[in-house]
């Protein structure tokens, strides 16, 4: 006996199996694009991530290039900058600096200067290194140094979200350069020096150079009048809005002579 065959069964059968291969091809296409889409924000990361080593690398270049023309009339650097995800700000009179000189519990006000400083900001999309984090890769806190050797830049990295920033800013450099018997008194000579940044409030991104020129160098001196009979202690403080640090200089017997220089650089693209 032959078998009856019914067409619309036949049509249905066609039909599911039309239907499940587009659920088929619509389910690996969309699988298809998520892993996509995941391949590529981790790859966005990583770029962020090296643009954030190579902005270190920048910034550490710029900040050679600028004291390497603070002491130079007239002397002008730049560095190579190369930014996509970030953008770097250069923000005017950020930090006032106030420094004050104190030998046996008398105050002496030696200069104040507003400075500007260069900031390079990231969203914590690409880089994180948690909250409130603070990790300084040139310099320490410390607003004052007595070093020859030790820089004059602090370079520091700083996470306040939604952002990371790679900060650059100047701190106070304080010594006794020279002891010397002068007219039979002997005079303890000690420099200051700042380094002072201008600069316009502006951000900059894509590829460009951070350029440092020397405006001037100010030379202002402070004798207290005083002659010490022994030997004795300087103590250089210095002072902003947020901060302050302290150093303690040894002096010989006889007067102090303080020499304060200021360098002033301009800072633009």
């Amino acid at each position: 006996m032959r078998r009856l065959q019914l067409p619309f069964l036949r049509q249905n059968k066609a039909v599911s199996t039309a239907i499940s291969a587009l659920i088929i091809t619509a389910a690996t296409a969309i699988l298809v694009m998520m892993v996509a889409m995941y391949a590529y924000h981790v790859l966005d990361q990583q770029r962020g991530g090296a643009e954030f080593e190579v902005a270190k690398k920048s910034i550490l270049a710029f900040d050679d290039a600028l004291q390497d023309a603070a002491w130079k009339l007239n002397a002008s650097r730049a560095a190579r900058f190369k930014i996509d995800f970030g953008n770097l700000l250069l923000i005017p009179d950020a930090i006032t600096l106030n420094v004050t000189a104190t030998i046996e519990s008398s105050n002496y006000a030696l200069g104040s200067i507003s400075t500007g400083l260069i900031k390079y900001s990231i969203s914590t999309q690409y880089v994180t290194f948690g909250a409130n984090y603070t990790s300084y890769i040139l310099g320490a806190s410390d607003l004052v140094v007595t070093d020859s050797t030790e820089s004059l830049g602090r370079v520091f990295i700083e996470q306040e979200s939604p952002s990371v920033y790679i900060i650059l800013n100047y701190r106070v450099r304080a010594m006794r350069t020279s002891y010397l018997n002068v007219n039979g008194t002997m005079v303890n000579y000690v420099s200051v020096w700042l380094i002072r940044v201008v600069t316009d409030s502006t951000s900059h991104f894509n590829d460009f150079d951070l350029k440092a020129k020397s405006l001037s160098i100010q030379t202002s001196t402070i004798d207290p009048g005083v002659n010490w009979c022994c030997p004795h202690n300087c103590t250089i403080s210095v002072e902003s809005v947020s901060e302050s640090s302290s150093a303690t200089i040894s002096l010989g017997s006889g007067k102090v002579v303080f020499s304060v220089i200021v360098a002033e650089i301009r800072v633009s693209v």
